[in-house]
């Protein structure tokens, strides 16, 4: 769910505007009952002289000191505190310090200016972009098997963000709409369809789009504004607007709208808070969130270190139970339920979902903040 911060020439990572970081901070929020009640990448993984998910420094020396993890808090860090935060710590003595995600800071490190953080959460497509300034992970790291193979040793931490459409069970008891076109039909599926209104929060509209207009899966990039603008126009008249994420909930619930594009989790909380609610994997745009260590940052040892313990399958497992979030490493799979595995985006069984591609959505970054910022103004 990954979105820029307003229009400039060299505009920051994915999650950091001010109407983003609400937004990001309401899904967080969003995921309070979650933890209460608890194809894209391929060939061979590296080996480690350790066993995976074993915190070792790249220099075979001691750790100690400390580490500062910036993200966007909430009950997805409060998962990371329980799930890797406090077995690396207890382990290695290596004190995990979370902070909020500053923009001027991570912009800063981002383009190679020296900083605080040793790790950030941001979008793949910013790995992409600022992969000259992301140190690599040490020889031999296990590397996350989800993401692209070129960008591996830059991003780690993956955690796959699903944008899908959902609604209440009882709206259609018939059968709801499945693809993005039943989406748009809202002759056959009637009912408002809520829809992000902050240029922030464009997720993956535009694939949305053309997904409902006929453009197959492999053909989306780059992307055409265009032909994006003309199919939002069509479903315009019945969209809904929100402009934070758990505003979802209460169109869906109060029946303001039939039908919700939006994060998986938003739809994961009202399941959670006793709704009925189906969410619709066909043609879901995986949306991948990486952590980067950039390049001055202070603690790099440390940091590889806990990355690698992150890597242990078991421990994504766990993860991905508490905040829905679908992992890096594909053998989390085997340790998951079947009730975990079935609000999973990448679930191995959800197999007509759409991956975002993440190094042409950097190349059109700009454009596409600008042209989402100009269609909400029409």
């Amino acid at each position: 769910m990954s979105a820029p911060a307003p229009l400039r020439p060299l505009p920051p990572r994915p999650l950091p505007s001010r109407s983003t970081r609400r937004l990001f901070s309401a899904v967080a929020l969003s995921l309070t009952a979650a933890l209460a009640l608890s194809a894209c990448g391929g060939g061979t993984e590296s080996t480690t002289s350790a066993p995976s998910g074993t915190a070792a420094p790249s220099g075979g020396q001691k750790l100690s000191g400390r580490i500062v993890w910036a993200d966007f808090g909430g009950p997805t860090n409060k998962a990371r505190q329980t799930t890797y935060f406090d077995g690396f710590t207890g382990d290695t003595g290596v004190e995990v310090v979370s902070t909020v995600e500053e923009d001027a800071l991570a912009d800063t490190m981002l383009n190679g200016g020296a900083g605080d953080y040793d790790a950030m959460h941001v979008g793949l497509d910013y790995a992409y972009r600022y992969k000259d300034n992301i140190l690599s992970r040490p020889a031999g790291a296990t590397l996350d098997q989800q993401l692209p193979e070129d960008i591996r040793d830059k991003a780690w931490g993956t955690f796959l963000v699903g944008h899908a459409q959902g609604y209440l069970t009882s709206t259609f008891p018939n059968g709801g709409p499945q693809t993005w076109a039943d989406f748009w039909d809202v002759k056959k599926f009637p009912g408002k369809r809520a829809w992000p209104g902050t240029p922030g929060s464009y997720d993956s509209t535009c694939e949305v789009a053309l997904l409902a207009d006929g453009v197959a899966a492999d053909q989306l990039y780059p992307l055409d504004l265009d032909r994006c603008t003309k199919k939002l126009n069509e479903l315009r008249p019945n969209m809904v607007f929100y402009n934070a994420y758990p505003e979802i909930q209460q169109l869906i619930a109060s029946g303001t709208a039939a039908v919700a594009l939006g994060p998986s989790g938003q739809y994961a909380a009202l399941r959670n808070g006793g709704q009925d609610v189906t969410v619709s994997w066909n043609q879901a745009v995986v949306a991948p969130n990486v952590m980067v260590t950039p390049a001055k940052a202070p603690n790099p040892d440390n940091i590889f270190a806990l990355a690698e313990w992150m890597s242990d399958p078991k421990r994504q497992a766990e993860f991905a139970k508490l905040t829905g979030y679908g992992p890096g490493n594909p053998d989390a799979f085997q340790h998951m339920t079947e009730e975990t595995l079935a609000n999973i985006v990448s679930s191995p069984s959800h197999d007509k979902i759409v991956w975002q591609n993440s190094r042409a959505r950097a190349e059109q970054r700009d454009a596409l903040l600008a042209w989402y910022t100009g269609w909400l103004a029409q």
